[in-house]
């Protein structure tokens, strides 16, 4: 069981990569705009309303897309001074809670993000300066926040099925 979680997460972290390369992009892409708004502003006297609303529309869509590729480098900050010094059954029980907790949470967001793409995709509403679709940006925010939680999903039961790590006695677990 625990083979077929681990090749399931695996094929599930490529489609993570290319995610969090997109909103890279999009970062980049952000920055060339927001110097190019600048230098409009005070270089030349003529500012540039696209850059404040477009910078902003792509500010949440940016900041789901490396969601999951923060779990998958465990770049989420923990605090283990004093879990360290529970068993290595209790450490796992935390570990699962913790993450039950991330697949809870990711449900609910990604339910909420569904729900509104599907809410503006049929009213039609768009951005008022750029004309953008609304529904693009929450689709990109709901894709974001589903495949959080499918990954979450599977990381929870990579632990569920794993055996608890064993104490060394030199220098703590191994």
């Amino acid at each position: 069981m625990l083979r077929l979680i681990d090749r399931m997460t695996r094929a599930v972290e490529w489609v993570v990569v290319a995610l969090a390369i997109i909103g890279s992009a999009i970062i980049v892409i952000q920055m060339v705009w927001i110097s190019y708004g600048v230098f409009m502003r005070y270089g030349m006297g003529r500012p540039d309303r696209m850059v404040t609303e477009a910078t902003a529309l792509l500010l949440f869509p940016v900041a789901l897309l490396g969601l999951a590729y923060a779990m998958r480098e465990d770049s989420y900050p923990r605090v283990t001074l004093l879990t360290d010094q529970f068993s290595p059954g209790l450490q796992k029980l935390i570990a699962l809670m913790n993450g039950a907790i991330m697949v809870l949470i990711g449900v609910f967001f990604s339910i909420t993000t569904v729900n509104a793409t599907i809410r503006a995709y049929n009213s039609g509403a768009s951005s008022e300066i750029l004309n953008w679709p609304r529904y693009m940006l929450w689709a990109s925010a709901a894709t974001a926040l589903c495949v959080f939680t499918l990954y979450a999903t599977l990381r929870l039961m990579q632990i569920a099925f794993s055996p608890p790590p064993q104490k060394d006695e030199r220098d703590g677990m191994v």
